[in-house]
């Protein structure tokens, strides 16, 4: 039951951040002050959490299947794509997302920035979305 709670709470996540990442210039107006709508406030700890959900349930599902011993498989390559997915992932998000609470830190121009949180929230959906349904799926087991 706990894993289809999980699963349901990926999976809603990863509507959520897919939706928004194509609605948000739909009715959000970008100023220099404003560069993003004030919902990844709320999305943004969504995510987190997400990501480690993630990691954990990927890394558990890779220990199965490299215990197999049954050489590279299906399970075998969805497990470790997930598991390293959602390792990718978390490492831009947590830089980023920080990068955000430290106006201090200047090591990364604002352009690169906005192309790393574009390939977070088209990535993040994917993943959180697959483990989620595999969750949902497995969730008796």
């Amino acid at each position: 039951m706990l894993k289809k709670a999980i699963g349901i709470y990926l999976i809603l996540v990863a509507v959520l951040v897919a939706v928004h990442t194509v609605v948000e210039p739909l009715y959000h107006v970008s100023s220099e002050a404003q560069p993003y709508s004030a919902t990844w406030n709320i999305l943004n700890p969504m995510m987190s959490v997400a990501l480690g959900i993630g990691i954990v349930y990927g890394y558990l599902r890779k220990s199965r299947a490299d215990s197999g011993g049954n050489g590279v498989t299906r399970e075998y390559l969805a497990a470790n794509t997930l598991f390293y997915g959602f390792l990718f992932v978390s490492i831009l998000f947590f830089c980023n997302w920080f990068n955000l609470h430290s106006p201090a830190f200047t090591a990364i121009g604002d352009e690169a920035i906005s192309l790393v949180w574009i390939i977070i929230d088209a990535t993040l959906p994917l993943l959180t979305g697959a483990m989620g349904i595999h969750l949902v799926r497995s969730g008796g087991d």
